[in-house]
């Protein structure tokens, strides 16, 4: 799948305000700092598109970009940054988990985890809550330039051992905004996935 055009549509803080559209949404969620702004500039060709914050744990909403006026892509707030007071992680905690379990569009989410680490407990909750409410994901072990391909297998492995339902796990791509690996296979899953949507009636 080609992006021929992405833009910036909103930024959301209360899901009473999430566009109404009956267009597939496919969602990257993940720890502070991991990269999902720059993985989503990256597979839409576009440098400032989803801005990269200065400091970690800064963004608190969901960021809306939508992609070939086909279907969005959904910049979730980081989790995990240490620190930000615990009122308001709540709080963002709060926003994700109600937004992933009761919006209906979306389509697919993708798990970022540093390549460097082993995946923490809190990805692992995320990983448990996705399978609980079934809805398919795949894991993308983000900077894997910076790891050797022998690392990486042992990080994947490490990652496969938090998933419990493998029906739903859809795949685990290592990914690089320096060299572009994984790019294409992230693409192909959205591509994929927007031929077969979850099986609910969207939201509208």
């Amino acid at each position: 799948m080609k992006i021929n055009s992405a833009e910036f549509i909103s930024s959301i803080y209360d899901l009473r305000t999430l566009p109404k559209t009956v267009l597939s949404e496919f969602v990257f969620v993940g720890r502070s700092n991991v990269g999902k702004s720059s993985l989503i500039n990256k597979i839409c060709h576009k440098k400032n598109l989803a801005k990269i914050g200065s400091v970690p744990g800064k963004t608190r909403q969901l960021n809306y970009f939508l992609i070939n006026e086909k279907f969005y892509l959904v910049d979730l707030p980081g989790y995990g940054y240490a620190k930000i007071p615990e009122q308001i992680r709540a709080g963002w905690r709060k926003l994700v988990e109600e937004y992933i379990s009761e919006r209906q569009n979306v389509n697919m989410v993708f798990v970022l985890i540093d390549a460097r680490h082993e995946p923490t407990y809190l990805d692992e909750l995320m990983v448990s809550w996705l399978e609980y409410y079934e809805i398919s994901y795949a894991m993308v072990l983000t900077k894997s330039d910076k790891i050797s391909k022998n690392k990486m297998e042992k990080q994947i492995y490490r990652a496969s051992k938090i998933v419990n339902n493998d029906d739903l796990c859809r795949d685990f791509i290592p990914f690089s905004i320096i060299t572009g690996e994984g790019k294409s296979e992230v693409l192909a899953l959205i591509y994929e996935a927007l031929a077969n949507p979850r099986n609910k009636e969207p939201e509208v």
